[in-house]
């Protein structure tokens, strides 16, 4: 059969060798799960309720269907993506914190996509499992370059976690006028949009990354799910009404779902220059000139209840996303992949032990509750 999409030019083939570790690595990791630890025990000191360490408030819950498209190129045609095929799949809608805030700070969205289904030789930790898991934010590249820098953030937000809602979301809208004043400059602050700065936008109407490399077959690459759908399309750059409304972005998404379906497109660029498109310098936004985003995959969600406590308690306290959950042939790559191994290990069995559940690979959605 004939391919109808154009093959990328001359990949990089991986090599261990593009991969080094930062100086005192993992010294930074220890310090890392330390963080997230604290965040952890001070929303469940203060809730009695244990929430993930990142990414705690959910907006969508959402039960779809991914079909890997036929006729891809060879380079394309890799690991959960090598063959034709149809597969159920879950896709967590979230935001940043690791506490639940207001909608009004206003943060990065994310976007946890897990494949049911997916057969091959597993990564470690998820022997057994038979899932795939792609875990992105509505921005091109992370927010910065590598593991220390990372720490630095997160101490930030283990020190402000649960702490003064209310100084949050009036930080949040100083935030997001300095952030519009930056991009009307033409320049744009991971940092003032990580901490409260992010535009209030729909977040069905974001084109979600991985951020960070990944092994595709023999390869290397990053991930994207972008909207295509028309009804998706109308809803980028779409502001959200907040006021009043501590979970908006939540009551935006059910609503959508109530009355509408819904289609993204799976996309993957492959590195093409290790020089220009980096493996451990995570803040490099990958030229789209010089590699773009090739379609790989569709995914369709139904209409549906987008959000319930009943399906909040079934994902949110009884599953666990990581990029670490998946096939060999997409193993996490860079500084800030191999700390996030251990890091949502630990942060999920921090959850586990404090709300006495079991978190567990789903093996189908059947039972997935409205």
């Amino acid at each position: 059969m004939q391919s109808s999409v154009r093959h990328p030019d001359a990949p990089v083939v991986y090599d261990p060798a593009f991969e080094t570790m930062e100086p005192d690595e993992p010294q930074t990791e220890a310090a890392l799960i330390e963080a997230l630890t604290k965040i952890s025990e001070t929303v469940f000191h203060h809730s009695e309720h244990a929430q993930r360490a990142v990414h705690a408030k959910s907006h969508g819950l959402l039960r779809g269907e991914i079909e890997i498209l036929p006729g891809l190129p060879a380079v394309l045609a890799q690991g959960v993506f090598a063959q034709p095929a149809r597969y159920p799949v879950l896709m967590r809608l979230s935001t940043s914190p690791g506490d639940v805030l207001d909608d009004k700070v206003s943060t990065p969205r994310g976007m946890a996509v897990k494949i049911i289904g997916v057969e091959g030789e597993r990564l470690p930790g998820s022997e057994g499992d038979l899932t795939q898991d792609f875990v992105m934010i509505d921005g091109p590249a992370f927010s910065v370059s590598g593991v220390k820098k990372f720490l630095g953030n997160l101490k930030l937000l283990a020190a402000t976690t649960d702490k003064a809602p209310e100084l949050k979301k009036v930080l949040s809208a100083v935030l997001r006028g300095a952030e519009s004043m930056l991009e009307s400059a033409g320049i744009e602050s991971s940092k003032l949009v990580s901490l409260g700065g992010h535009p209030t936008t729909h977040p069905l109407g974001e084109t979600y990354y991985s951020q960070v490399p990944i092994l595709f077959g023999p390869y290397i690459a990053k991930i994207s799910v972008a909207p295509v759908s028309p009804e998706l399309r109308a809803l980028t750059g779409s502001p959200v009404d907040l006021k009043d409304k501590p979970d908006g972005l939540r009551d935006a998404v059910t609503g959508f779902f109530a009355a509408s379906d819904a289609q993204w497109e799976v996309r993957v660029q492959l590195c093409t220059d290790l020089e220009k498109m980096p493996i451990e310098d995570a803040a490099v936004v990958w030229p789209e000139d010089l590699s773009p985003f090739f379609p790989v995959a569709r995914i369709t969600v139904p209409r549906q209840v987008a959000w319930s406590g009943p399906r909040s308690y079934a994902v949110d306290d009884g599953m666990s996303f990581s990029p670490w959950h998946g096939v060999a042939e997409h193993r996490p790559l860079g500084s800030v992949m191999r700390v996030r191994r251990a890091a949502y290990a630990v942060s999920a069995r921090l959850r586990a032990a404090h709300n006495a559940r079991s978190i567990t690979e789903p093996t189908s959605l059947e039972d997935l509750p409205d």
